[in-house]
Order: structure tokens, then sequence, then C-alpha cells
């Protein structure tokens, strides 16, 4: 980050302990949607809402509350908020609801580039294991909040037409028929 000119702030896409990770420790302003501050400043790793007993292998069940914890800088304080409609680094903030709460997106029309933390998934987070190159899904329902508006959140990036979608795991998706890709990912599970 020094060479970029230094951090001055983190902006979280969704406060599960995976994506608020060293957050609390790299000595910069966080922010994150209203939606999320009290999952964010909360000692839990694993949100009120994920219900692990839908996920279809015994040990991935077993596996997750261990990395969750593993990845987990744990509680962040939230300096400030971002809502829909708010410029973070020349990117216009849209809000995702579904895998979580308040989970937004990143986006910036001019190349149409999509920074959307768990919108969209490039892994299989049911089975923890790798997709096909060039497929995306919906998070699985054991993760979501509400499933139905994750689906509804991942319709809506793909309306948007992006030509680089930045996921939180996985490489980011480009190509021509990314409208198409997110489309079938909205309908997986």
């Amino acid at each position: 980050a020094a060479e970029l000119g230094g951090l001055e702030r983190v902006v979280l896409g969704h406060a599960h302990a995976d994506h608020r990770g060293s957050a609390p420790y790299l000595g910069v302003p966080v922010h994150c949607h209203p939606d999320e501050v009290a999952d964010a400043e909360s000692a839990a790793s694993i949100a009120p809402y994920m219900d692990l007993s839908l996920l279809p292998v015994a040990w991935v069940r077993w596996l997750y509350p261990t990395l969750l914890r593993r990845w987990d800088g744990g509680p962040v304080r939230i300096a400030d908020t971002v809502a829909e409609g708010d410029e973070v680094a020349g990117f216009r903030v849209l809000h995702f609801p579904g895998h979580a709460p308040g989970l937004i997106g990143l986006w910036r029309e001019r190349d149409r580039v999509a920074l959307v933390s768990d919108v969209v998934y490039l892994i299989d987070s049911a089975r923890l294991k790798p997709l096909p190159p060039g497929e995306a899904s919906v998070p699985h329902p054991a993760w979501a909040w509400d499933h139905q508006r994750a689906k509804e959140s991942v319709r809506r990036l793909a309306a948007l037409e992006p030509r680089l979608v930045g996921a939180g795991h996985g490489q980011p998706l480009t190509g021509s028929g990314l409208r198409g890709t997110l489309e079938r990912a909205a309908e997986k599970y």
C-alpha cells in the first residue's frame, strides 16, 4: 500500500469474519454499511443468521467455524458508514443485500468495473472447492441473511453489464458474457 500512497481507510464490503480480517489492526478508519455495524463490532466469528446445518457435506460443516475463527481479526470499531450512492475512490457504492444485510459493492461506470465482495462466489461455498473457470454462484443459503434477496442482488449486478467483476473469493471474472454468467449464478441453490 505504501507504494500507492498509503492506506487512508478501509471500506468493508460486509462484516463477516473472513472479510473484516485484519481491519482492526491496520490503524486507519474502517467504514461499512449501517446494516453491518453491529456485526463488524461484534466478537462473534459467525453471523447469527448463518445456518451451517444447511451445508450438504459434513466435513465442510465442521471445518468452516474453525476457518472463520482463524480468519477473523476480531471486532472492529466502525468510524463511519457508507450507503447506496456514496462515492469511494472514484467508485459509487451500491447496496447488494442478501448474503449479508448491509453488503455493498463498488461500481465504476466508465470502465464497468464492479468490486462486489460476496455478492457472487467464484467457489462452491457448500463444498469448499473451486467452480469451473468462468462460472459463478450466488452464495449458498447457509451463508445468507436472506437467500432470495441475495439472488436479486446477483440479478442487479448482472443488469449493470459489468466488464470485470472482482468478487471476494477467487480471480476476477472478465469477458463479454458476464451478464449471462451472473444471471445463471443467481439461479444456483
